[in-house]
């Protein structure tokens, strides 16, 4: 394999995915230290990480190098214990962007694009990952207000992610 073309396959190896969903745009004026703080899982797209479970809240809060720690947490009724993953989170471009890498597993890492934020008072945000299997609807409450609910699955749903596979999340 020519020189270039390892460079790029680990280059494209140890960066992930961070890119943007077609025809999605993060949110501009985003203001990192009102995110921060505990948000609660609504609803997602189900991936093997989360499979089964239930009560899910993320925690965010700033690190000393000037990213984010994200401690993603919970409930498997199945195994009867909680599960934890602690991850790091920095910016793309600019800090007024919802747009940041995410990275649970070492040098890898994953998009979070913030695509829609509650700007007035930060209560609700809709997520997605690098492409449109990955989907989170979030609140600082584990109870959501079903129109703002139904507005951000139709705002998902408009820009293609396929919200009939929603998995609600509940909180028992």
């Amino acid at each position: 394999m020519p020189m270039k073309k390892l460079s790029l396959l680990l280059s494209l190896l140890f960066t992930g995915c961070v890119g943007v969903p077609e025809n999605v745009k993060p949110v501009d004026n985003f203001d990192i230290h009102r995110y921060l703080g505990k948000w609660y899982e609504i609803a997602r797209l189900e991936h093997s990480f989360e499979r089964g479970l239930t009560r899910v809240s993320a925690e965010y809060a700033l690190r000393e190098d000037g990213g984010l720690k994200m401690i993603n947490r919970g409930y498997s009724a199945q195994k009867d214990k909680w599960k934890e993953a602690v991850g790091k989170a920095y910016f793309v471009e600019e800090l007024s962007k919802g747009y940041l890498k995410v990275s649970f597993f070492g040098p890898f890492y994953g998009s979070y694009v913030v695509m829609d934020l509650d700007q007035d008072n930060y209560q609700y945000s809709l997520v997605c990952g690098p492409d449109k299997s990955y989907l989170w609807i979030l609140s600082r409450t584990p109870a959501m207000q079903t129109e703002v609910r139904n507005r951000l699955i139709a705002k998902a749903a408009a820009l293609g992610f396929d919200t009939s596979r929603l998995i609600y999340v509940t909180d028992d």
